[in-house]
């Protein structure tokens, strides 16, 4: 063999040394969202029909995992016009599942939360209308028995000590 020959080889030889290397600490490394809690509220990703509890058709909702699992995605449009879209991750260093909702109508609702008693509960708090305090936000989601998911979303005017239902919501799987 000539001196060239084996200077290819061995070149070669290298060449596949380190892409296997490099392909072992691919495999080893931990994906960032691989973690038992990113599929907590796996039971929400769907396109779905959502009715209230009396079955009056209230609007349409897709959700979906994006950013390679990390983030799961809602897109709302409401039978009135309403448009609105969600943001949900489950922040690590946090401990807590945190959602941004943004909508049609202008509203910012911040918050955060995470399992309880098998349902996703997600809490914050927005100014008040009027100026005057807060408004306190508690919303639920529930998966039933049947694939459908229930989401309930409260307020409180008074720091939690009443509650008045804002939405009660069927979701109806259509994919």
């Amino acid at each position: 063999m000539s001196k060239n020959t084996v200077v290819i080889l061995v070149l070669v030889c290298v060449g596949f040394a380190l892409m296997s290397i490099a392909q072992a600490q691919e495999e080893k490394k931990e994906k960032p969202c691989a973690g038992p809690e990113q599929s907590q509220f796996d039971f929400w990703v769907g396109e779905w029909r959502v009715t209230d509890v009396e079955g009056t058709y209230q609007g349409t909702n897709r959700v979906e995992k994006i950013l390679d699992g990390c983030a799961v995605q809602e897109n709302w449009a409401g039978d009135g016009g309403t448009r609105g879209h969600s943001y949900n991750i489950f922040a690590k260093r946090r401990g807590v599942w945190h959602q941004t909702w943004v909508d049609s109508n202008g509203m910012l609702l911040l918050l955060d939360g995470g399992l309880e008693d098998g349902r996703m509960v997600l809490r914050g708090k927005t100014p008040a209308r009027e100026g005057n305090g807060t408004i306190s936000h508690e919303i639920s989601w529930e998966a039933l028995g049947d694939g459908r998911v229930r989401q309930t979303w409260r307020m409180s005017k008074d720091a939690g000590a009443t509650w008045n239902d804002v939405f009660v919501g069927l979701y109806n799987r259509q994919d």
